[in-house]
């Protein structure tokens, strides 16, 4: 198993450039199963993730065409008998749910082993199945699959629904909706959708394919039924989550980096917070670059990035989009962790995604957890620290941590950040990072 050794306190400089969304190419891939036509997908990310959402959707019958010089990957369904998208995938992420709706509509039966993914808390997929349900599919449950059924029409039905949920929108619930609606009889009003932009994202892809969808990107989106889609071409917007992390990356190590293929647009919350701790994103608004940057699309900026050396404390608190993102939180309580006064930051998506406080807490941070709110009272440095990750973004906030520390941090089981981040250490250590990639078993710290 892989583990990162870190020597903190070398500053970064240099250029990175964004890479295409983890979190919008996954429903992206599984929208191949609404066409028996090529879907090509550009922009795709080398990532845990992705590799195993492309190997269960060869297990549903999609060929698979990948060139990774180019990133891009073209798949084309073979086989559209009901097939089942089986636990020993599904356990690994779960966004494999996102395969659910497609399957149903296209084929008029789905068979889904219920998803894992990061121990981060409940996550339950029942608004995954309400919403299809309001569709009219039949739903059952055996032997731990979701097994879903069209009407004996032959068809799911457009309805009028609602995917709120106690802690906001179902993000993969509104993509999964919405791609099965695309398929259904009449129209399809979904209320109280997810805003992310990767919602915004599907719609542009579906909408390229045939389909007739409006409002995506605002809580409420309308779906016009059609008989069937085509396939179609797309590039995935950047990943705003991995563009925060360098950000903050460049923050912690009170360094200046140059961000390309930037999605400004899809980060104002983060962007505003970030000002007002004393991390400074300034978009080069006049400059396209053959890295990404591109003037005139407020999703692929080119930008510097550059933070005050006295850091302000501040309030964080994750809501759905267009608030600031759950995804993000891990990572800016690491920065918080060094700001000068007590910084509150509370979640309200995940009110169980506070593993990192342990570990950050090993690294000298002074951190006091009171139910979903952690108050973070500034320290001068941290130190160096065996620590384990313990979900994706949790990984993020400790490779953070150990970018700034005084001495040698060893983190266990990166697994979790490859899951998310493509070769982060090479990335880092491109921008002058003392990061290495190890054998865990050669690490010589106490942990078990």
């Amino acid at each position: 198993m892989d583990a990162f050794v870190i020597t903190g306190g070398k500053p970064l400089h240099g250029s990175v450039r964004v890479n295409g969304s983890k979190n919008a190419t996954l429903p992206l891939l599984a929208a191949a199963l609404l066409t028996d036509r090529p879907l090509t997908l550009r922009d795709v990310p080398e990532l845990a993730d992705i590799a195993n959402m492309l190997r269960l959707l060869e297990r549903l019958g999609c060929r698979v065409e990948r060139d990774r010089a180019e990133r891009t990957v073209t798949l084309t369904v073979e086989d559209t008998e009901p097939r089942t998208a089986p636990y020993d995938i599904v356990r690994t992420m779960r966004a494999s749910v996102c395969t659910l709706g497609p399957m149903l509509a296209r084929r008029g039966e789905a068979r889904i082993a219920m998803p894992g993914g990061c121990a981060i808390g409940d996550r339950p997929i029942d608004l995954h199945l309400r919403g299809l349900e309001a569709l009219g599919a039949e739903l059952s449950l055996d032997s731990g699959d979701v097994v879903a059924r069209v009407p004996a029409s032959g068809r799911l039905r457009g309805s009028t629904l609602f995917l709120g949920g106690p802690f906001g929108p179902t993000v993969l619930g509104t993509a999964n909706i919405m791609s099965a609606a695309t398929l259904a009889e009449g129209r399809t009003v979904i209320e109280s959708a997810a805003c992310e932009p990767e919602v915004a994202d599907l719609a542009k892809l579906l909408n390229a394919m045939g389909a007739r969808i409006a409002g995506a990107g605002t809580p409420r989106i309308v779906v016009e039924g059609v008989e069937s889609l085509d396939g179609a071409d797309h590039t995935v917007i950047p990943d705003r989550i991995e563009a925060g992390t360098y950000v903050l990356a460049a923050a912690i190590t009170n360094s200046t980096l140059t961000l390309t293929n930037f999605p400004h647009d899809a980060m104002l919350a983060p962007l505003d917070h970030f000002d007002r701790i004393g991390v400074h994103v300034t978009s080069r608004a006049d400059e396209g670059d053959a890295g990404g940057g591109d003037a005139s699309d407020p999703m692929r900026r080119t930008v510097e990035v550059a933070s005050d050396r006295v850091l302000n404390p501040a309030r964080v608190t994750t809501q759905p989009h267009p608030g600031f993102p759950t995804d993000l939180q891990a990572q800016t309580m690491a920065l918080l962790c060094l700001a000068h006064g007590n910084s509150v930051v509370t979640e309200r998506i995940y009110e169980q995604r506070f593993l990192h406080v342990a570990e950050l807490t090993r690294m000298g941070a002074q951190l006091h957890r009171q139910g979903p709110t952690v108050v973070a009272t500034g320290v001068n440095e941290l130190v160096g620290a065996p620590v384990m990750a313990s979900d994706l973004r949790a990984s993020a906030s400790l490779v953070l941590a150990g970018l700034a520390a005084r001495g040698t941090t060893s983190i266990r089981r990166v697994y979790h950040l490859d899951r998310g981040y493509e070769r982060m250490d090479e990335q880092l250590a491109a921008l002058g990072a003392d990061i290495q990639r190890v054998d865990d078993a050669t690490l010589d710290d106490g942990q078990g």
